[in-house]
């Protein structure tokens, strides 16, 4: 149904506006979103028995607290373009982080719909959309620390207003000097002992460093619930109050590690409040609950907006209204995706139930605690790495300090709240774990998963499509959009399945689409030694005309025990001209360690004049780890 509308919205004579609801309103109202970074839901009203957040807590009995809100990623900018856009970040090509995707023409950010309504639209001040086409001044009235609804020319004119806290980001946490700035107004009363904090994670060391980080982040919080509270302060002081709808929410969970940047709960389950004005409730059907546990997800919140302000929600949005009139069946599952964090590739997708959570891990041989610079400055990661050298990790810690993950995990969230039992073995929940798969493959299907085509041949791809979307949602020479994506996310997922899926590699191999070589290369790769009698085959790849596909056949042929014709085959891709094959080949040298030795001079090499600081970043640790030294890059 999805496709059939994006092709009837693509053709070029069909116009396709968004219209203004037909059940008339007396009075539009306002919407102000109040924002913030890095959190999870440790709020007072969430149950939370350290929080300190009076303000939040007060919205909260006013309003409606969500129990269920789940972003699309755990980590900002892609989740961050989701909600913009309505349309998941691995739908429209926004899901790698620190990327510039281009949209599709007809695509627009939903506030340019609530301005063609008569909407005064501002933003204050954070974007991290992904995209520089729209551009700010075509999204909003005003982006940036002027943008409030105080400014608007008239004041009898509808406003819709963002405001973004960035203080509980997690630099807030691991940088002291910003912690104290962030923190500075806060009351003794305010201040968290971290010795008596009781909701540290098991798979954390409980340390005096990690409780030192855990006590920040409620600070922090605190602080954060001071400024919403201001926020609201002046809404009642301007007479707006109860005029405007208010909805509260974070862009995902806690800034420390095996939560930021992950699709557990503790990286994906974010607080939502809402508190809709007396006088709008009728009109909007909006019965006043003080709890609501249905499924939501971030990219439910555009066409959310745009319903209770009574406009139609373009029907190529990906994500439902929850509120409001007219309302689609509630979800049975949330999705979310990871993808590029930084400097290293892992994608894994992730469904959401009531009660039940599934992960797919496409690349189960790279460990969940990959490097990467930032995470790494941060404390608690320190912690880790220490509890790792000294050999110290406790069960629940060593499993994610594993040097490889499962191919699928399934937790029971009600039971295993931390996520730490996984069930995906047990034959008891085999039934549950075939439905959330096969509603994983469906989503994939349905949305067009981008993040399964490597970032280099996205960059290759998006010349001629004109935008990442149109990549899968247009046909190919000779295959239906649909056959192209079934058979893209079969072997995906096959190529961590084993020996058993090896002819299928072998002859997905030869696949005209080089994303579906690249998975087959890639799959052949992980299942290493096993498939040795296919080495023939896969160096004949080493010369395919994708470099993701070269790339992916060079790992391959290293772990099947031909590192010598592999190296100069990565060696050469780290002077490409595909700035994402050098750091994918970049980081294949990484991961061969001693094996890469003889490419250490282009590994220097690499060090220098680079499009982007993550390619500097991969080599600098490859060089690291085989010269035992400790250079820094930024």
């Amino acid at each position: 149904m999805f496709r059939l509308f994006v092709a009837l919205f693509m053709t070029p004579f069909i116009i396709v506006p968004c219209m203004l609801s037909s059940v008339a309103m007396s009075e539009q109202p306002n919407i102000v979103w109040i924002s913030c970074e890095d959190i999870s839901p440790h709020l007072g009203c969430y149950g939370d028995p350290h929080a300190i957040t009076p303000n939040l807590d007060k919205l909260a009995q006013e309003g409606t607290r969500y129990t269920n809100a789940f972003t699309t990623a755990g980590v900002c900018a892609p989740c961050r373009s989701a909600i913009i856009t309505g349309m998941y970040q691995n739908s429209i090509g926004t899901h790698h982080m620190r990327c510039n995707a281009t949209l599709p023409t007809w695509l627009k950010p939903f506030p340019v719909y609530l301005r063609e309504a008569g909407y005064y639209c501002t933003n204050n001040s954070k974007t991290d959309y992904q995209f520089s086409k729209p551009a700010k001044k075509e999204i909003w009235d005003i982006c940036g620390a002027k943008g409030h609804w105080k400014n608007r020319p008239q004041k009898s004119q509808p406003f819709f207003a963002v405001f973004n806290f960035t203080g509980c980001h997690e630099s807030g946490i691991a940088s002291e000097s910003k912690y104290k700035s962030v923190t500075e107004d806060l009351l003794p009363s305010q201040r968290q002992n971290p010795k008596e904090l009781t909701t540290l994670p098991p798979y954390y060391p409980d340390t005096t460093i990690t409780r030192e980080d855990w006590k920040r982040n409620y600070e922090l919080i605190t602080a954060m619930d001071a400024w919403a509270g201001d926020l609201i302060q002046q809404l009642k002081d301007a007479g707006e109050y109860d005029n405007t709808i208010i909805i509260y929410w974070s862009d995902h969970g806690v800034g420390l590690p095996r939560a930021k940047r992950w699709l557990y709960d503790s990286g994906t389950h974010i607080p939502l409040i809402i508190r809709v004005p007396e006088k709008f409730q009728k009109s909007l059907d909006i019965s006043s609950l003080a709890t609501d546990n249905q499924l939501i997800s971030a990219v439910d919140f555009a066409p959310t907006v745009l319903n209770i302000a009574g406009i139609d929600p373009p029907s190529y949005l990906q994500g439902r209204a929850f509120l409001g009139l007219h309302l689609s069946p509630p979800r049975k599952f949330v999705y979310g995706a990871r993808d590029r964090m930084d400097e290293r590739y892992d994608i894994i997708r992730t469904v959401r139930g009531p009660q039940y959570r599934y992960i797919r891990n496409f690349e189960p041989l790279k460990p969940y605690y990959q490097y990467m610079n930032t995470p790494e400055k941060g404390a608690t990661m320190q912690e880790i790495r220490k509890k790792e050298a000294s050999g110290q990790l406790d069960p629940v810690m060593a499993l994610f300090s594993a040097h490889e993950k499962p191919v699928e995990e399934l937790y029971d969230t009600h039971a295993d709240p931390f996520e730490i039992h996984n069930l995906a073995d047990d034959p008891a929940f085999s039934q549950r774990l075939s439905e959330m798969r096969h509603a994983l493959s469906e989503w994939q299907n349905e949305i067009g998963d981008v993040g399964l085509i490597p970032e280099a041949e996205i960059e290759i791809l998006e010349q001629d499509a004109g935008s990442r979307f149109a990549i899968l949602q247009s046909t190919t020479k000779n295959s239906s959009t649909e056959k192209r994506l079934a058979l893209l996310v079969d072997i995906a997922t096959s190529a961590s399945e084993g020996p058993a899926g090896i002819p299928k590699l072998l002859d997905a191999l030869q696949n005209e689409d080089a994303s579906i070589r690249y998975w087959a290369a890639t799959g052949i790769g992980n299942i290493g030694p096993a498939a040795t009698s296919t080495l023939k085959r896969v160096v004949e790849s080493l010369n395919d005309p994708s470099p993701s596909v070269r790339i992916a056949a060079a790992r391959a042929v290293a772990k099947l025990g031909s590192p010598e014709e592999a190296l100069p085959v990565l060696e050469a891709e780290l002077q490409s001209d595909h700035q994402w094959g050098r750091l994918a080949a970049a980081i294949v040298l990484d991961e061969m360690d001693e094996e890469a030795r003889p490419a250490l001079p282009s590994l220097q090499q690499a060090l220098l004049n680079q499009p982007n600081k993550y390619i500097v970043r991969v080599a600098n640790r490859a060089i690291n780890e085989l010269e035992n030294t400790d250079h820094q890059v930024p």
